[in-house]
């Protein structure tokens, strides 16, 4: 049986992502680009030289590991103050920080959905069928001091 989808995909318009600009979507559109990967939650480190940024795995303290979603999705800013909201007015100047699977980054980008999108696929598990998911193999931000992070640093999962 297929997993319930937290993201309502139905009823949008049909292949909204490659007929309309991302600044012209609806919330719900927008909201379902998500592919719920949970790799936007893993905190990252960016050299400060060379702007290039590495995932760790090390996770914000609100993702759940198990669904790769944001356990306080609607409040995580009280929670995380400096948690990236994703808008078509953020996204020019936090595109670079996205995983590269990124469906936002992707269409930022002009890249196509990976075939494994939702969208694409019609089942939130596809992500983690693909194995792109950080689903099961992430350590908690409390676990790991900071100065430490850089020890958990990994390949994206692509």
């Amino acid at each position: 049986m297929a997993a319930k989808d937290p993201i309502r995909r139905k009823g949008l318009r049909p292949r909204f992502w490659e007929r309309h600009a991302l600044n012209k979507l609806t919330p719900a559109e927008w909201e379902a680009l998500c592919d719920g990967c949970g790799k936007c939650c893993l905190n990252k480190l960016e050299d400060a030289d060379t702007g290039e940024v590495a995932l760790t795995r090390v996770a914000c303290r609100l993702l759940d590991d198990e669904s790769c979603r944001c356990s306080q999705y609607e409040i995580r800013k009280q929670f995380v103050p400096e948690c990236v909201v994703l808008s078509p007015k953020t996204l020019p100047d936090t595109a670079y920080w996205m995983p590269v699977t990124c469906a936002y980054r992707l269409l930022y980008e002009g890249k196509p959905l990976y075939d494994w999108h939702p969208l694409i696929s019609g089942t939130p598990e596809s992500v983690h069928e693909a194995g792109v998911s950080v689903r099961g193999w992430t350590v908690p931000e409390f676990e790991v001091p900071e100065e430490e992070w850089e020890d958990h640093i990994i390949e994206e999962p692509t």
